[in-house]
């Protein structure tokens, strides 16, 4: 424990000769635009290698070992570790891409100008979350400045594509890159946050029977459909809005009656994100017309953005969404006939929850150094999903811990400057808590 302590402190010490460089890096690395491809397609925002490029400079700065590959074209994934035990090992992870800035005359600072005012440094992508990456990296530099040598191996995972489903971390899972625990470095305003919710995103399929408007089947005739006549059209939209308005009961009782006590109530939302509906279904799932209200629609198609709590398992949510669906499609004798169709993991989305017990080591050593830091933290969950997930997913323990800040996905966003010092210094501490020192 003595050497411990005294590491932590030779470590503060080095971070504090150095108290400047976690801004310092998130400045430059926000002043490189690094907007998701999949928003926006310009060359001028697109420049994730850019950014990577500059994380991988200072990793191998400080010796650590690269490991760097494209997850998509010109789009890689950067990691830097130092060797160690497997058993006492850590990865702290932090996403380089970020959302696009939006109409640009309603920010007061320049989107990519890392202006630094009244404690605060701007720029989309400053707490969300280039200064995770930041504080990350600068932890490690001031553990290394001190010549401290861990026992556990430790690796900072810079990674693409958070933004848009996490795809980067899920690649660098797959390609075995994991540890015994892992920091998310998100923003967690002087919060330690040990679980998430999951996330599905489903795509639902209504079949109606397309026709002419003028023979339409409803309820006051029923009989219109006759051997010697035209069979009347069955209108998905018309199925659809049904749905919906089951749909919203469902999720007002799920809702109700199911909560997390480190959550707020009603976090576990269904969010009805598209709706397309026409005539004809495409090879895209999607229907051919939209552009003709003479034809009746026989397509509608509904994009969910499922949540469930961190206590609950994607088996669970999954059987229990679609036994709502089957008792929704039997009170209808036509969607006995034709069900609607259910498609999980619309895009590949699925992030696992996040259920780390609140006496983790890792979570009981960032509360007491940020305590001895002077913060007040406390233990919470998170209302949005991370990478965290997709560790969690591979048998990784996780936990979140960032630096404060706002206007993350909005205008103006900044990050505070004495919260990410303090953030770097925490995790330097317990990066040597949990690895230990030879």
């Amino acid at each position: 424990m003595a050497n411990v302590e005294a590491a932590v402190k030779a470590a503060w010490k080095a971070i504090d000769e150095e108290r400047s460089y976690a801004t310092e890096l998130t400045q430059k690395l926000v002043r490189i635009p690094s907007v998701n491809p999949k928003f926006i397609k310009d060359p001028r925002q697109n420049r994730e290698s850019a950014v990577q490029d500059l994380v991988e400079a200072e990793l191998s700065s400080i010796g650590m070992s690269v490991d760097r590959w494209d997850v998509f074209p010109e789009r890689p994934n950067v990691i830097g570790q130092f060797a160690g035990s497997e058993e006492r090992s850590l990865l702290l992870c932090g996403h380089i891409d970020v959302v696009p800035v939006g109409e640009r005359s309603t920010w007061t600072v320049d989107p990519f100008g890392g202006e630094i005012k009244d404690g605060k440094l701007y720029g989309r992508g400053a707490v969300d979350m280039k200064s995770g990456v930041a504080a990350a990296i600068g932890a490690v530099r001031g553990i290394h400045a001190a010549g401290i040598e861990l026992q556990g191996r430790v690796a900072i995972h810079s990674v693409v594509d958070e933004e848009s489903g996490g795809f980067g971390a899920i690649d660098a899972v797959k390609r075995g890159h994991l540890a015994k625990a892992a920091i998310i470095t998100e923003p967690s305003w002087g919060e330690i946050q040990i679980c998430e919710g999951g996330l599905e995103w489903i795509r639902i399929t209504i079949t109606g029977r397309q026709g002419h408007s003028a023979w339409r089947y409803n309820e006051l005739w029923p009989q219109r459909e006759r051997p010697d006549r035209l069979r009347p059209a069955v209108n998905a939209i018309d199925i659809a809005a049904r749905f919906l308005d089951a749909l919203r009961n469902f999720e007002s009782s799920r809702c109700r009656n199911r909560q997390h006590p480190l959550l707020p109530p009603g976090m576990n939302t269904i969010n009805v994100g598209a709706m397309r509906a026409g005539a004809g279904l495409g090879p895209d799932g999607l229907p051919l017309i939209m552009t003709n209200p003479a034809i009746i629609p026989d397509v509608a198609v509904i994009d969910l953005d499922y949540k469930f709590l961190p206590n609950q398992t994607k088996e669970d949510i999954r059987s229990e969404f679609e036994a709502f669906v089957h008792h929704f499609c039997q009170q209808d004798l036509w969607l006995q006939k034709n069900p609607i169709k259910v498609e999980w993991e619309l895009g590949g989305m699925h992030f696992p929850p996040l259920n780390t017990p609140p006496d983790h080591p890792i979570a009981q050593s960032l509360f007491k150094r940020q305590t001895q830091l002077g913060g007040k933290p406390k233990i919470s969950g998170v209302v949005f999903v991370t990478d965290a997930g997709h560790y969690v997913g591979a048998g990784v323990d996780a936990v979140i811990c960032g630096a404060a800040g706002d206007g993350f996905h909005g205008i103006d966003e900044y990050v505070d400057i004495v919260s990410l010092e303090e953030t770097t210094k925490t995790l330097a501490a317990t990066i040597i808590d949990w690895c230990g020192v030879k």
